[in-house]
């Protein structure tokens, strides 16, 4: 969903950082051979993942949702030089496929799969981080929350994808719609939470950004 106008949507584009040569064959490989494709970060997001992480130059990043590895390799681009990612997925099919990009990427060996229930996965880290990005199943996103605040470093920083939701979190939500509800509740809690400081930034599905005071 675009929340500005497409042509200055492509502006913004052709004037942002180019796809890396193999974040393309990625991006390629994921609408080729993979279902939803549309839940890869993609170009400008990814740039966007890369330049944060880029500032926050983090020695520890954790991500919720690996999909076909994209966000991780760009999230990875601004890894101390002993830094490292711990990335969760409950599908263990797209395992080997990830894996392919780390090592060519040449982050392999700084990023971490895990595959399983991402909360009981997080219960065993026994680990803080300095970035974290959530972008796994709305449902538990307050779950999620909640099980990290306390693993995030202060001043480290929380990105949550998909806040906005295709403009769903606007309308009357139907009882049906879990993910909706939950969305909803999410941005209320991060709004209301005093632990952290949050903006929401209109890009691509909704993007907030989230600073543990």
């Amino acid at each position: 969903m675009h929340f500005i106008p497409e042509a200055i949507d492509n502006y913004i584009l052709a004037h942002s950082e180019d796809e890396p040569e193999l974040l393309q064959q990625l991006n390629r490989e994921t609408n080729q051979k993979v279902l939803q494709p549309r839940m890869l970060s993609g170009h400008y997001q990814g740039r966007i993942l890369s330049m944060i992480s880029k500032l926050v130059n983090p020695r520890s990043v954790l991500e919720i949702g690996t999909y076909t590895g994209y966000s991780a390799i760009c999230l990875a681009e601004g890894l101390q030089e002993d830094g490292e990612i711990h990335t969760i997925d409950h599908n263990e099919e797209l395992h080997d496929l990830q894996r392919k990009y780390f090592d060519k990427s040449g982050f392999g060996k700084q990023i971490m799969q895990h595959t399983g229930d991402a909360l009981d996965i997080l219960n065993d880290l026994d680990m803080t981080f300095d970035l974290v990005f959530i972008d796994a199943d709305k449902e538990n996103y307050i779950n999620y929350f909640h099980a990290i605040i306390d693993k995030l470093n202060p001043s480290g920083i929380i990105i949550s994808d998909n806040v906005l939701w295709s403009g769903k979190v606007l309308d009357k939500v139907q009882d049906e719609d879990e993910a909706t509800k939950a969305l909803i509740e999410y941005n209320k809690l991060l709004k209301a939470d005093q632990r952290v400081d949050s903006i929401i930034l209109p890009i691509r599905d909704g993007l907030t950004l989230s600073r543990k005071v």
